[in-house]
């Protein structure tokens, strides 16, 4: 005898899918992206936005993504940069510079060489 389909999703609810995880923006945009059928050109029409802005936006969503999965929270930094990204308040090589920046602190910082 097969499951039910209501059985299916009792057993899935017992364990919290991932993207229930996510911000409603973050889900949002993956609704948007799965219906521009994973288009970040069209993507970026529909928003009106540059090609590095929705990348930087689904790069930051894959990010909150992983660290769902590593049950870690998102990272602070990468969100911040995102946002001010999405905003068009820095430009897409800023971004990148600076986060790149903030991870060399970090692995610094870890391995406990941050004299500086």
């Amino acid at each position: 005898m097969q499951p039910t389909l209501a059985a299916s999703r009792a057993v899935r609810q017992v364990r919290q899918h991932p993207l229930h995880l996510l911000s409603g923006e973050d889900l949002d945009f993956i609704v948007q992206f799965v219906l521009a059928s994973g288009s970040l050109k069209e993507m970026a029409q529909i928003h009106g936005v540059s090609y590095p802005t929705i990348r930087a936006t689904l790069d930051r969503v894959i990010e909150n993504l992983r660290h769902c999965l590593g049950g870690a929270p998102p990272d602070a930094m990468t969100e911040l940069l995102a946002k001010l990204l999405e905003r068009g308040e820095i430009e897409p090589g800023t971004a990148k510079s600076i986060r790149a920046v903030y991870r060399e602190a970090l692995e610094r910082a870890r391995a406990g060489g941050d004299s500086g």
